[in-house]
């Protein structure tokens, strides 16, 4: 798994890692070559076998749909979902493929949320990422255009106040990302959200929770407040999805249970998520 899923991070992150114990060991694979096999599949939501039509555009859900348009990131996340299908998912990289993503959304009129991700979707140049957002954004039926990017904590620089510019032109896009821990809320990322807030741009966070990152109630607190700070509202916490090569970062759910109560009798709403888990074949998102 270790030689499939290659150890890689941009020289931000890799600057961040050695400040910081809980963000590196998001990006180290060392341990991964030693862990024996856990029994999850590599492709538990079956993204690469799902069929819509559309190589690139996956539908779970019959208000919304994932647009890959990348197969890069900033970083390999360890406990990256997707950490099999990097490489070998196709994406709407090509005019055809965007066009065709964007017939089948004209032909479900339900869907009113696109996301666009990947890989990263920031991992794009602004031309051509602007090109897909834009497609999408012009449909009358479609409210929300979602950039799904963890540029902010992972590549901060990459949220330029030029980008934010042209991603607040059509008032439709939100942009999520990525914290884990506190560490990666640096004044740097607080300037890039701020770049994207500033424009009306509405930045959420879907935080993982991992075993020996965030996985006390101080920690995940100290998050929690940090975002809020930085104008970035949390959003989800998700418990760590059933993909193979991410045993190490389980937290036990009685202990996330306790996590989700401290922390909801510490902290206002406004800067409370839902502590959720992903389930392959659930009509929603599940509590926990």
């Amino acid at each position: 798994m270790a030689e499939d899923f290659p150890e890689s991070a941009c020289a931000y992150a890799r600057a961040l890692a050695a400040k910081s114990k809980r963000f590196a060991r998001q990006i180290s694979a060392a341990p991964e070559k030693r862990a024996p096999a856990d029994g999850y599949p590599e492709d538990p939501f079956g993204e690469l076998s799902g069929k819509t039509g559309c190589p690139a555009l996956r539908q779970r859900f019959p208000d919304r749909v994932l647009v890959r348009v990348s197969n890069r990131c900033f970083m390999n996340c360890r406990h990256c979902t997707r950490r099999a299908l990097l490489g070998k998912s196709e994406t709407a990289d090509t005019e055809e493929r965007l066009a065709g993503c964007v017939k089948y959304v004209l032909a479900h009129p339900r869907v009113r949320d696109v996301l666009i991700s990947g890989g990263d979707a920031l991992a794009l140049p602004d031309a051509r990422l602007m090109r897909i957002v834009d497609a999408f954004a012009a449909l009358p039926q479609i409210d929300i255009v979602r950039v799904c990017t963890r540029a902010l904590s992972a590549n901060p620089a990459r949220v330029t106040a030029s980008l934010a510019g042209k991603l607040s032109r059509s008032k439709k896009v939100w942009v999520n990302t990525q914290f884990n821990c506190a560490d990666e809320v640096t004044p740097e990322a607080r300037a890039a959200a701020a770049r994207l807030v500033d424009r009306g741009i509405p930045v959420s966070c879907q935080t993982v929770l991992l075993k020996g990152v965030n996985d006390s109630p101080a920690e995940m607190l100290r998050l929690l407040r940090a975002l809020s700070a930085a104008r970035i509202r949390p959003y989800y916490v998700f418990m760590c999805d059933p993909v193979a090569g991410v045993g190490r970062f389980r937290v036990p759910l009685e202990r996330a249970r306790r996590i989700e109560r401290i922390c909801a009798e510490s902290i206002g709403g406004l800067s409370m998520p839902r502590f959720v888990a992903d389930i392959p074949g659930a009509k929603r998102k599940q509590p926990i």
